[in-house]
């Protein structure tokens, strides 16, 4: 956009109070944050250093913090705090560890930690189901988001099952605190904790936080609300950005209410609404209009452009879910001929990752290059959590986590029985695996052979700590990695030379990225130590999941929930059927609200065409059902929709099309 409209003029010259910007799909809000950063250290005299700008992923503020920099000068900017929700309290908490009872060089524990110590702790009731454990993983995180302490979740159950979570909460809270760790909830709770019962810290905390501004507002859960109500204090000087209608991710905590909460704790906020959408046809914004009325409402808002009307919305009748996947293909490559489009103008968007399947073996058979989003995250291979294992470990030797994923890799001989006779000495003397090791105790349980492996490991480990803190921590990782021979144990463990190759070099990788990263730091100013790194990184892994950018050619395939924030010129939205989407989770459970916002998501990702797909039949568990229309195409404005397929057959000329598409796209490939 050349310059702002006026309503986002409006957002970011307000600064007399607390300010809500209801900011529909499409409408430009982060130049509203970025610009009233701007505004705030060039006209109101505001050092950056003192403004904190909040969101929930690593790319959007990297993406927030560069369009940032580039309003101000490298004066200007300096001191500029753009960063997660997460991020932030991993610095609060670092900068406050003698109130929270923890130890320099803390470990932060990812999803499949915390997942292996709940499983753990089952385990010794005999219970060992994945879904089960992945059912009290997420109990444990959402009392934690609402701040719910484990000696409250006890006393609150109302069943077994829930009295069995809270007992596993409580344990799983003690093990945390011996490992010297933290989990991600924990990155928002801690401060939150901190702040209510230390004052002057809180007092400290605010006086450096002149103005804050927070996007995604509508995403925040209960703990992330509290934090930014402390750091606001009486001084009450923030902007919020969200948007009701997108909030998609209770399973995650989210809360909308907090949009509401707003009101009633700040009785003199000013709300400020953006309308005007720079993505989509009127068409499709009358669509999402239209839907979204059916949801109630606190702030009305209608979204509109001056993009023109466009083209009708497609519904796709197809008779089943193979009829739908080799529609959406061949439509995509009859389009692409006739508008000389790119594979990647395009984005097929499901409710569920297993409606990608069908989808993606009709591309194949077709030659369409495709990517289906959400794929393994760089941290999750395992060689990489190998040697995170070791850096976890040589930052904090309390990491049991840590310990027992590299003490057997590459193998020591350093057995189960070994290690379940140190874990039972550890336990007794209330110490780490580490720790226990190196005790004179342990002779009384193991041999001698035994003791020596694994002394010998930790007198290694303390030798690499040691080299990683008095001289170049880069040139001790390095030297880590040969001492293991770590390139041979890849080739020991895979199948063929140029996977194992292909492993190292991510191995290298994460040693460039950890040098750039100190080196920024020192850069910077900022805490350049091994540990301040390895903690970033643990983040980093957490958060970012396969953030990358990728610029290549192709399809994008995902999820509902994935595509939020993102926009195509051309979009397939399948599977368009009730107990799809809506969920059928969803219909039992009379949470049909979210859903609608998550169809209202998928449609307002289209710029220029958007088509439906639904399917007259299905499989499920080897059976053919029926299936009805969802309810939400009954909402859509039935003047704006053309529909398709429903019973006749295939023209002949839309079949000789696909056919010249097809060869055209197999020479075109050819041609490349």
């Amino acid at each position: 956009m050349p310059q702002l409209n006026p309503r986002q003029d409006e957002a970011v010259r307000y600064i007399d109070g607390p300010c809500l910007v209801l900011a529909g799909a499409g409408s430009g809000k982060t130049s509203v944050i970025t610009e009233k950063i701007a505004y705030l250290v060039k006209h109101c005299g505001i050092p950056a250093r003192n403004i904190y700008a909040l969101t929930f992923t690593n790319k959007a503020a990297r993406e927030m913090k560069g369009r940032a920099g580039k309003l101000l000068d490298k004066k200007e900017k300096r001191g500029l705090s753009v960063s997660t929700f997460h991020n932030l309290g991993l610095r609060i908490i670092r900068s406050e560890l003698k109130h929270l009872g923890l130890k320099t060089g803390f470990s932060i524990f990812d999803g499949q930690d915390t997942k292996m110590m709940i499983k753990e702790l089952m385990l010794r009731n005999g219970e060992d189901s994945d879904d089960l454990i992945g059912e009290v993983q997420h109990q444990i995180s959402q009392w934690k988001n609402e701040m719910l302490p484990p000696a409250k979740a006890v006393s609150y159950a109302k069943d077994k099952n829930m009295l069995r979570n809270a007992h596993v909460y409580a344990a799983y809270d003690r093990l945390l605190r011996a490992y010297n760790g933290v989990d991600f909830d924990d990155l928002i709770l801690l401060p939150v904790k901190l702040f209510n019962e230390e004052p002057q810290a809180l007092e400290k905390w605010q006086g450096r936080v002149r103005y804050m501004l927070v996007d995604e507002y509508q995403d925040t859960n209960n703990a992330q609300y509290q934090l930014v109500k402390q750091l606001a204090g009486i001084r009450q000087a923030f902007t919020v950005v969200g948007d009701d209608d997108q909030s998609i991710y209770s399973w995650r905590g989210a809360r909308p209410e907090n949009l509401a909460e707003l009101s009633s704790d700040f009785p003199n906020l000013q709300v400020v609404k953006l309308e005007q959408n720079y993505r989509s046809t009127g068409t499709i914004l009358n669509a999402a209009n239209a839907v979204i009325s059916n949801n109630p409402h606190i702030f009305e808002k209608k979204l509109w452009s001056e993009l023109g009307f466009g083209e009708p919305i497609r519904v796709i009748e197809c008779k089943n879910e193979d009829a739908e996947a080799e529609k959406v293909a061949s439509d995509i490559l009859n389009h692409r001929v006739r508008n000389s489009t790119q594979f990647s103008d395009y984005a097929v968007l499901y409710r569920g990752n297993f409606q990608s399947r069908l989808i993606e073996m009709k591309f194949q058979a077709l030659q369409i290059p495709y990517k289906v989003s959400g794929g393994t995250s760089f941290f999750s291979r395992a060689e990489i959590k190998d040697i995170m294992a070791y850096l976890r470990l040589v930052i904090n030797p309390d990491d049991d986590n840590a310990f027992l994923r590299i003490v057997n890799v590459p193998r020591r001989e350093i057995g189960s029985s070994t290690l379940e006779k140190l874990g039972e000495y550890s336990n007794q003397r209330h110490v780490s695996l580490y720790a226990a090791s190196q005790e004179l105790g342990l002779e009384q349980f193991l041999d001698n052979r035994a003791l020596e492996r694994l002394r010998r490991f930790t007198h290694w480990i303390d030798g690499v700590t040691y080299n990683a803190v008095e001289s170049d921590p880069v040139k001790a990782i390095q030297e880590l990695i040969t001492d293991i021979d770590y390139e041979a144990w890849l080739h020991e463990q895979n199948s063929n030379d140029k996977m194992a190759e292909r492993k190292m070099q991510n191995v290298w990788s994460l040693v460039d990225s950890i040098k750039g990263m100190i080196d920024k730091a020192e850069e910077e100013g900022e805490e350049a130590d091994l540990k301040a790194v390895i903690n970033k990184l643990v983040l980093m892994d957490i958060l970012d999941q396969q953030e990358q950018e990728d610029n290549s050619d192709r399809v994008q395939l995902m999820t509902l929930h994935a595509s939020k924030g993102l926009e195509y010129p051309h979009v397939f939205l399948i599977g368009v059927n009730e107990e799809l989407l809506p969920h059928a989770t969803s219909i039992e459970e009379d949470t049909i609200e979210e859903e609608r916002r998550l169809f209202y998501v998928g449609i307002t990702r289209a710029q220029r065409t958007l088509s439906m797909t639904l399917g007259q039949e299905r499989r499920q568990y080897g059976e053919k059902i029926d299936c009805s229309p969802s309810r939400f195409l009954d909402e859509l404005p039935q003047e704006d929709l053309r529909w398709e397929g429903r019973g006749e057959n295939k023209p002949q000329e839309e079949k000789d099309a696909v056919a010249h598409a097809h060869l055209s796209n197999i020479r075109g490939m050819l041609g490349d």
